[in-house]
């Protein structure tokens, strides 16, 4: 890819918008088929090309390194063979699915004779702006080409060569299918000017996807004059109900902050319940500390374990994206429930009980895209929810909720069949 001067970046994005515009005609009236052919060809030319994108990926993982990325963020940037294979998979996957385009989702008869039908229709072109995670481009391309629009990618520049390498194995898998190459597109530049202009499209693009930290969400947020899905930073609690099996908590908890601390679902604040705090965390805090996990908590949790530094108040709204993770006691399911709604991002929370009224109240009160019970709160995933892949979990309220899969990236439209009626 060649990357342009600054000067070149507003004819630059007109032309990618224009292309996508066009793209997004054909691909409204593509049959399943094809648009599969295209995802299974892209899936093999990953499984091919993966020495080619580790190459690319260790540019990108040296230039981390040297601009001093930490061991999460180096995670999620990195790309292995089991990883290359995962995204070949999930492309084949996302094949596999339904193809919503031209559902309908209702019909009815009006008393004078009309024919209404309520039908799913691709969104246009959706515009995803990604942090890091290299993998996101190819979800985020096969997921929008899946589900008939046209994409315009803009991934962290920390991640530009790598996505510039499966960018490639996407727009073979396209050219495979006799589909335009630019049905799937990425900013060929690492300025963030692009960015700016990018958000300002609305002549061509139709919904943005911003996902990523708060600062990139801010911006967002405040320049863009295209709808947006909002993938808000993921500030998740796991609770540690008075209910709650002890190793079930201990389990459950540790998982849920270190699989991988780097990803959006990883809980940052541990909840415990007053009455089991000496019960259930000491061993729970030796997981955590043994696994190298920095652990920040408030007086009770400090006196409990002098290796616990104390938590100010900025922890309960810091979203750490590393081995970090603060701890705070609370008194019972209602001081959970309002920790949760002061300071989450309406991301994911999980209840730890066996206590089904606790687990209704948590459910019923609070506002956010996940809850759960007894589950780890990393299992905020479309792939995990059986959905494919997904290009973020959305946080905020309108059209799309939770995890972005295929059918939330469309909209529909109404077919209304009539006989020669006229309105009185």
């Amino acid at each position: 890819m060649n990357v342009e001067t600054p000067l070149d970046i507003p004819a630059l994005m007109d032309r990618l918008g224009k292309a996508a515009k066009a793209a997004a005609a054909q691909l409204a009236v593509t049959d399943s088929q094809t648009k599969n052919r295209a995802l299974r060809a892209a899936a093999q030319a990953l499984r091919d090309q993966a020495p080619l994108i580790q190459q690319a990926n260790g540019k990108d993982m040296a230039a981390g390194e040297a601009k001093g990325l930490g061991k999460a963020l180096l995670d999620r940037l990195l790309l292995t063979e089991g990883r290359i294979e995962a995204m070949a998979t999930g492309l084949e996957q996302i094949a596999d699915l339904d193809d919503p385009i031209g559902t309908e989702l209702a019909r009815w008869q009006r008393p004078n004779g009309l024919d209404i039908a309520r039908v799913r229709v691709p969104l246009g072109v959706i515009g995803i702006i990604y942090e890091s995670r290299p993998n996101v481009t190819a979800d985020a391309g096969a997921l929008c080409l899946k589900a008939g629009n046209a994409a315009i990618l803009r991934g962290g520049s920390e991640s530009f060569h790598s996505s510039s390498a499966i960018l490639k194995c996407l727009q073979h898998g396209l050219a495979e299918a006799g589909l335009p190459e630019t049905c799937i597109q990425m900013i060929p530049t690492t300025d963030r000017a692009a960015v700016g202009i990018m958000l300002t499209l609305s002549q061509y693009i139709d919904v943005i996807v911003p996902r990523g930290g708060k600062g990139l969400i801010e911006r967002v947020t405040a320049e863009s004059r295209i709808p947006l899905f909002k993938h808000l930073d993921g500030i998740c609690h796991t609770y540690i109900d008075r209910a709650a099996d002890a190793q079930k908590a201990r389990t459950v908890a540790f998982n849920a902050k270190m699989r991988r601390p780097g990803i959006c679902g990883a809980t940052e604040t541990i909840l415990i319940d007053r009455p089991v705090l000496e019960s259930h965390l000491p061993g729970l805090l030796d997981d955590l500390i043994a696994a190298g996990c920095e652990v920040r908590g408030d007086a009770a949790v400090r006196a409990l374990d002098d290796r616990v530094i104390p938590a100010n108040d900025a922890d309960w709204d810091t979203e750490y994206l590393d081995a970090i993770v603060s701890v705070k006691v609370v008194d019972g399911v209602a001081g959970a429930i309002d920790h949760i709604n002061l300071h989450s991002s309406q991301h994911t929370e999980s209840i730890i009980t066996e206590d089904a009224a606790a687990a209704e109240k948590f459910f019923a009160e609070i506002d956010s895209a996940i809850l759960m019970l007894n589950a780890s709160t990393q299992f905020a995933d479309g792939g995990e929810f059986g959905m494919g892949a997904e290009i973020g979990i959305s946080t905020g309220k309108m059209h799309a909720r939770g995890p972005v899969g295929v059918e939330q990236l469309t909209s529909f439209k109404y077919l209304v069949r009539g006989n020669g009626q006229t309105r009185p």
